[in-house]
């Protein structure tokens, strides 16, 4: 199965006074997160593999795409000197591609690996800042199933921010208009106000955090609503509520690479789970759920040496703790003109623990209640979302969890390097638990 660029066009907003707009800047957040494009890609079944009627098709992907970001115009900008996004009038590349086979071939045992070719840019790969903040890429197949991917910079956009552009994207292709979501594109940095000049030498431990050289390998594992169920009891021990499941999951995934890192070494090291956190709901007042911009940040655990064989129960504690501090005052002084000050310190507090220690980092974010199963460009919605085949040659150990098909089980794409990968594959505990059988669907 080959992909064949056929043509590639630069997408601008339709109105011109969108390109007389205010530059809009960035929050402290984004300032902070390193420039790599975040990927998804929708599976959609031939409806009518009518040459002539797909072409229509692609003329309304890119007349909607147009029409929307009139009002997601950051998207369109470009970056500069890490504080604002400005020349909206660059636009974002539109990729056409010819694949010569059928999805439903490609479906019944997909090649993690090939995800890539649908993809308009190389996913968790570092960037230039001056690259264009999203790019997506069509991919038609010969039976006439369609496979729309996307390439989300980082530097503008965290997961609830990149869902709210493609579905109001969709809610305009299939003419429902009233469900098409106006992002806020000031908020974030009012609350969270931008450093300029920003200290270079935070910005060099974030890409150290991002970027490890390593060959890395991604899987993607299945938990379905069982094996959820019953690892949500197992963290949750003696407390009083069981931890989500997403928080379950993270803490069990996590358990089992602490696990191979002590059978690699020979030692126990330190080592630090990562939670990506939405901070929307978290702010007094609240936020709005489509603020623009990289509104998130890590809660971060940290097992010591003493801690490698903790239960799974005590991994969750250290987690819930970890969460709970972006519900306190910690939350608040974050915000407004001292809000730098506070992210200054957490900066410098991990500088020094990678100046004493190497610890290992693993990375979790969840794509779960965004909706991507649900986008709808006016042909139903997709019967597949799939993530990224394989992360550049600098990147990190991360997982992304995203719903299962079934709406009720996690797939949980996991990168790592290549000799955890090799050692996770075969661990009894974990395979008690996850599924890799590959198959999407028999369509």
């Amino acid at each position: 199965m080959e992909v064949a660029v056929v043509s590639k066009e630069i997408i601008k907003p339709s109105s011109s006074t969108v390109h007389h707009l205010e530059p809009y800047k960035l929050s402290f957040f984004s300032q902070l997160t390193p420039t790599t494009y975040s990927p998804l890609i929708f599976f959609y079944p031939a409806v009518d593999a009518n040459p002539k009627n797909i072409t229509l098709k692609i003329m309304k992907l890119k007349r909607s795409l147009s029409e929307v970001l009139n009002l997601y115009y950051p998207y369109s900008g470009r970056l500069v000197d890490n504080h604002y996004i400005d020349r909206f009038n660059e636009g974002v590349p539109f990729f056409v591609a010819h694949v010569n086979g059928r999805l439903s071939d490609f479906l019944k045992n997909p090649e993690i690996e090939f995800l890539n070719r649908f993809l308009p840019c190389q996913p968790f790969t570092k960037e230039d800042m001056g690259v264009p903040q999203v790019a997506f890429q069509v991919n038609v197949f010969s039976c006439g199933g369609i496979a729309i991917s996307s390439a989300l910079s980082h530097k503008l956009t965290d997961a609830p921010s990149g869902c709210a552009l493609i579905h109001s994207w969709a809610a305009i292709s299939r003419g429902t208009l009233s469900e098409v979501v106006k992002p806020n594109c000031t908020e974030s940095s009012i609350f969270f106000p931008p450093k300029n000049p920003f200290p270079e030498e935070h910005l060099s431990l974030m890409e150290r955090l991002w970027f490890t050289e390593a060959n890395y390998i991604t899987r993607r594992f299945v938990f379905n609503a069982k094996a959820i169920a019953s690892l949500r009891v197992k963290a949750k021990g003696e407390r009083e509520f069981k931890p989500t499941r997403v928080e379950a999951l993270s803490c069990f995934i996590w358990k089992c690479c602490m696990a191979i890192s002590l059978a690699i070494s020979g030692s126990p090291k330190p080592s630090i789970l990562v939670e990506a956190v939405n901070l929307r709901t978290r702010t007094k007042p609240t936020m709005s759920n489509v603020s623009l911009g990289d509104v998130f940040w890590w809660a971060t655990a940290l097992a010591d040496t003493s801690q490698q064989n903790r239960e799974l129960h005590e991994l969750a504690s250290l987690l819930d703790e970890a969460i709970a501090q972006y519900n306190s005052d910690y939350m608040q002084s974050l915000q407004g003109d001292g809000g730098f000050e506070t992210m200054s310190e957490y900066c410098d507090q991990l500088q020094g623990l990678f100046a004493s220690e190497n610890p290992d980092i693993f990375a979790f974010t969840s794509w779960c209640h965004l909706g991507v199963r649900r986008v709808n460009f006016g042909w139903g919605n997709p019967v597949w979302v799939g993530i990224l085949g394989k992360a550049g040659p600098a990147f990190r150990n991360l997982t992304v969890f995203a719903e299962a098909i079934d709406g009720k089980g996690i797939e949980a794409w996991i990168t790592l390097d290549e000799e955890r990968m090799a050692l996770l594959e075969r661990d009894p505990e974990f395979l008690t638990y996850a599924s890799t059988v590959q198959k999407i669907s028999s369509l």
